[in-house]
């Protein structure tokens, strides 16, 4: 076999692997992007759920309808797309229409009238808007991380806006109604009115924990972060400023 047949050879098969490689990755590719955009049915109270109400009786009344959201959106919390675990447990708070359902949000007749506050603890409430509060997923039996945006006190930034984390981790132990707030912006003929759901969510803090949450609730603008198990949350982050937002 000549020279040029073995090269020509070896050409064909380097190029066969080209091949196979880019359709390998080009299917790794669309599989990623089709996770990314997997779509889930939770279960959504589609009008208030007074405390104390099992679920059967919600479902029963036609409070309770399917609706899609993507996979990754839902990741880690214990959204419910039936009724099954949870048919003869009652709503341990009021839920609002639009919430999706969660475990935690039902338990046994009886529970709704206690606080499950831990040894040590104590329970504080704050109250948030729709997208600080992950827009609803945030109920009873959820861990979050609380991000605080305030004014820096002393340092480099002193003066200046940061985001930070105030509190790595806490437990919710009730989530209250949500109420319709309307908020103006603006003056004249620039202002604009729009109204903003908010719900009191009810945390289990030691004291140090509740004053921090107390103090910056007053002196700051909170979000939640909701964390599963496999979240981390650096508290040693120096924050985001507007000198290093695009770093």
């Amino acid at each position: 076999m000549g020279r040029r047949t073995l090269l020509l050879l070896a050409a064909l098969v380097v190029a066969a692997l080209g091949t196979t490689g880019v359709f390998l990755y080009v299917n790794s590719v669309d599989e990623r992007a089709a996770a990314d955009y997997e779509v889930v049915e939770v279960l959504v109270a589609t009008t208030p759920i007074a405390g104390g109400t099992t679920a059967q009786a919600a479902q029963d009344a036609g409070a309770l309808e399917l609706r899609q959201f993507l996979a990754a959106s839902v990741a880690g919390v214990d959204a419910l797309s039936d009724i099954s675990g949870i048919a003869d447990k009652v709503a341990l708070a009021p839920i609002a229409a639009g919430q999706p359902i969660v475990a935690g949000q039902f338990g046994d007749p009886g529970q709704n009238s206690v606080l499950p506050i831990p040894d040590g603890k104590l329970a504080s409430s704050f109250q948030l808007d729709d997208p600080a509060r992950v827009a609803g997923f945030v109920g009873p039996g959820s861990k979050v991380a609380v991000f605080l945006t305030s004014a820096e006190a002393a340092g480099a930034n002193e003066g200046q806006e940061s985001t930070r984390i105030l509190l790595p981790e806490v437990e919710v132990i009730a989530a209250g109604t949500t109420t319709v707030v309307t908020t103006t912006t603006g003056t004249g003929q620039e202002a604009q009115t729009e109204q903003i759901p908010k719900a009191i969510l009810t945390l289990a803090l030691d004291q140090t924990q509740a004053q921090k949450m107390i103090y910056g609730s007053q002196h700051g603008t909170m979000y939640f972060g909701l964390l599963n198990d496999k979240s981390e949350v650096n508290k040693s982050d120096s924050g985001t400023t507007a000198k290093n937002l695009f770093d």
